[in-house]
């Protein structure tokens, strides 16, 4: 049960990291006029893409595997919140996605600053999950 844990855990890593850097490498590709860091971008943006998603789907694998072994958190308020804010998180994941797709066509109409708002959603979703699996409040 401890490697499902731990194996939980490192997807957990890679896909936040995905989640952190994707809306920091969309604030620098905003500012890029020249076709070859276009490129370099859209490059940069799908393959990281590709490994977030390897994150999330390692995450909720092993995610439902773990509740499957212990079901009585099912009955747990603070694991109704975490999953709450997880299914967040993969909205945000498919809202990145959309966001590859737009500079890859040229579409991308948001601003850095946007991005670097947007940028914070993950960190606060972080802290509020890990005190919620941690400290279990309620």
């Amino acid at each position: 049960m401890l490697w499902l844990k731990a194996f939980h855990i490192i997807f957990v890593v890679c896909w936040f990291a995905g989640l952190f850097y994707l809306p920091r490498l969309f604030v620098y590709h905003t500012e890029v006029k020249d076709p070859d860091g276009h490129q370099r971008f859209c490059l940069m943006e799908k393959r990281l893409m590709t490994m977030t998603t390897i994150g999330m789907l390692g995450t909720w694998i092993l995610g439902l595997w773990l509740l499957s072994e212990f079901p009585g958190y099912m009955k747990a308020g603070w694991f109704h919140a975490k999953l709450t804010l997880v299914l967040a998180l993969s909205g945000y994941h498919g809202w990145l996605k959309t966001r590859v797709r737009a500079f890859a066509a040229q579409s991308n109409t948001k601003s850095a600053k946007f991005y670097r708002i947007m940028n914070e959603v993950p960190a606060l979703a972080l802290v509020a999950i890990v005190v919620l699996v941690v400290v279990k409040p309620f």
